[in-house]
């Protein structure tokens, strides 16, 4: 299955507006947090080619995930309005985290990263030792048949 194209930019905006409204309601933490990863996203957006800004952005919006689910656990109230729909920006942005992820991963494939994970005895990632590297080349020899030909006699 082919994951769409999704801009970068649009999924800063979205988690950026869903943010803003979501702290309304919810504590500091919450906002420095989730305003932090926005602006590794930022700089991702501002370094195109950059495989750390991009890895950088993925690993924090795994970590606001769970920060995210805390948060909303420990200060979730509906006593008025303007809580019920801050809590439920915060909760929407939530659940539209998973699928960023998702979203930044591939393009964090498409910068040239790799996924690989060595813990000694397990190695996750793909097997590269059947390519040869296109920098290295063997120097072919120039005349491969001189050996197997009888060189002609001068006279």
């Amino acid at each position: 299955m082919e994951v769409p194209a999704v801009n970068l930019k649009a999924i800063v905006l979205v988690h950026w507006l869903l943010t803003t409204w979501g702290c309304l309601k919810f504590s500091d933490s919450y906002t420095w947090g989730n305003f932090t990863v926005l602006a590794v996203g930022v700089w991702a957006i501002a370094q195109r080619d950059s495989v750390d800004a991009i890895i950088m952005f993925l690993i924090g919006l795994l970590i606001t995930i769970l920060l995210d689910i805390i948060n909303i656990s420990l200060f979730y109230s509906s006593l008025s309005d303007l809580d019920r729909f801050s809590s439920g920006m915060a909760i929407f942005s939530l659940l539209l985290k998973p699928l960023s992820c998702l979203f930044v991963y591939q393009m964090y494939r498409e910068r040239g990263g790799e996924y690989v994970v060595n813990l000694g005895f397990l190695s996750v990632g793909q097997d590269r030792s059947s390519y040869q590297s296109i920098d290295q080349h063997d120097a072919p020899c120039p005349y491969p048949d001189l050996d197997s030909k009888r060189a002609p006699h001068p006279f």
